[in-house]
């Protein structure tokens, strides 16, 4: 049997799974079919499952995840940041419509700064994207990172397999913004690319070299009017710098170019870099392993993540765990100490 048919086979029994369930809650069963015939409020309501802190909806939307990993793969994963005012929303939005034109079905994950004081996000991006949150092959979910490190939500990797079982071949990853720790959606992202401002300062030192050498390319933006000198004196500067930068694994060369998201200029050619970024790493196996590489890691940071979840999940370790950070504060115990006296 080909893998198309095993699939909608696969799909068959799902929804014949569906007719049958009387329960009153939704299963996991009946929502992963739900999604495989592309329903985006049950994929809505799958990724909801996957940020909730109640241990029975991380059991479903673990099953859920099971059964739509055989349905995931086949898109492109982009991921893009850049600083605070680039003009990621603004790109996305431009970006997303050119897709859509060529007629592609895009899933938008745009990731929201949690404040530190109340846990709560501005979650402000369908508001900021709206022609192309109204397009119907499109689907636009801003989450929380709540405590994750690397500029993405803590389940951003598991929604990236939903969106791509509900059909959704272009996956856009918007990070919060650069920052030291923000590495993660690299780890999760087939191309990373970078925007960057011209007329900002010395351009080559308002960026951090870590991030230089994971973009597989930088896009100077907001290049239309008197901002398109600046844009192009930028871009003739990162050019100078990129190749002063060890060669990437996959061995294709970093791009440099500018765009005008308000004016829709140079989506296009954005496009073609992508396009020949993805023949070129499919052709070479670097695709291949690299998703290979990139399930070793989501494996990983999910353990993180259980592990923590476990150890809060027990009062009398909050319990403990509060008695050793009065000891700390006041000196009596070193971090080490009490980290020893926990695990134990």
């Amino acid at each position: 049997m080909s893998n198309k048919s095993a699939k909608n086979s696969a799909k068959a029994a799902a929804l014949d799974k569906i007719k049958s369930n009387s329960q009153k809650d939704i299963s996991a069963e009946e929502l992963s079919a739900r999604i495989l015939i592309r329903d985006k409020s049950a994929l809505s309501k799958a990724i909801t499952l996957l940020e909730s802190t109640n241990p029975e909806h991380k059991k479903i939307a673990s099953d859920i995840i099971q059964n739509c990993l055989p349905h995931s793969g086949n898109s492109f994963r982009l991921g893009i940041t850049g600083v605070p005012g680039v003009g990621k929303s603004t790109f996305i939005e431009s970006f997303g419509n050119s897709l859509i034109e060529k007629h592609y079905r895009v899933a938008v994950l745009a990731i929201d700064p949690s404040s530190q004081k109340t846990r709560g996000s501005i979650l402000g991006d369908k508001t900021r994207m709206q022609t192309l949150i109204s397009e119907e092959n499109v689907f636009i979910r801003p989450s929380p990172t709540s405590e994750s490190l690397g500029g993405v939500a803590r389940a951003t990797k598991e929604a990236m397999i939903l969106c791509e079982a509900a059909g959704y071949d272009f996956i856009i990853v918007e990070t919060v913004g650069v920052g030291q720790s923000e590495t993660e959606v690299h780890s999760m992202v087939d191309f990373f690319l970078l925007l960057m401002l011209s007329g900002a300062g010395d351009e080559l030192q308002g960026i951090k070299r870590g991030i230089m050498e994971m973009a597989d390319a930088l896009v100077i933006t907001k290049a239309d009017g008197a901002n398109e000198k600046p844009a192009n004196r930028a871009m003739a500067e990162y050019k100078g710098a990129i190749h002063l930068l060890p060669p990437a694994e996959h061995n294709f060369p970093v791009k440099v170019t500018t765009c005008s998201a308000y004016e829709n200029k140079g989506m296009n050619e954005i496009y073609s870099i992508l396009d020949k970024f993805k023949l070129h790493t499919t052709s070479n196996g670097y695709r291949e392993s690299r998703r290979k590489q990139q399930n070793v890691l989501w494996l990983k940071r999910h353990l993180r993540f259980s592990l923590q979840d476990r150890f809060y999940g027990k009062s009398e370790n909050v319990e403990r765990l509060e008695e050793l950070e009065l000891k700390v504060k006041s000196g009596v115990l070193s971090p080490f100490k009490a980290v020893e006296i926990l695990l134990n």
